[in-house]
């Protein structure tokens, strides 16, 4: 996940897929790109992917969708994320149970 982490900071963009500018599945298809697994750029395509994880299963790596699957983010351990936010933010660590994120938990996907 050092691949994830080297991009906190970079700042959002709608439909920005580099780090010039990410929105969140462009963050996690780029980040899964650097690792060799092309992803669709789309939270709703991603989560048809790989297998379900429940939170307490989740692994580094694993992709976590909120918001009806309107938003995703690539979990790093010990109930954290890296994500692209929203306009006028930055890619960041968040926590699942910040109270936005926990009341919007849809679930986890593993891929690798």
């Amino acid at each position: 996940m050092s691949t994830a982490l080297k991009y906190v900071g970079a700042p959002y963009a709608r439909g920005g897929t580099s780090p010039s500018g990410f929105d969140c599945s462009g963050f996690v298809m780029f980040v899964y790109g650097k690792n060799g697994i092309a992803l669709p750029h789309n939270a709703e395509a991603q989560y048809r992917l790989g297998s379900p994880v429940k939170r307490a299963g989740l692994q580094p790596g694993d992709i976590v969708f909120f918001d009806r699957l309107g938003h995703s983010g690539i979990y790093i351990g010990d109930a954290r994320f890296v994500h692209a936010t929203k306009p006028g933010d930055v890619v960041k660590v968040s926590h699942l149970d910040e109270d936005w994120y926990r009341r919007r938990w849809v679930g986890g996907r593993r891929l690798l």
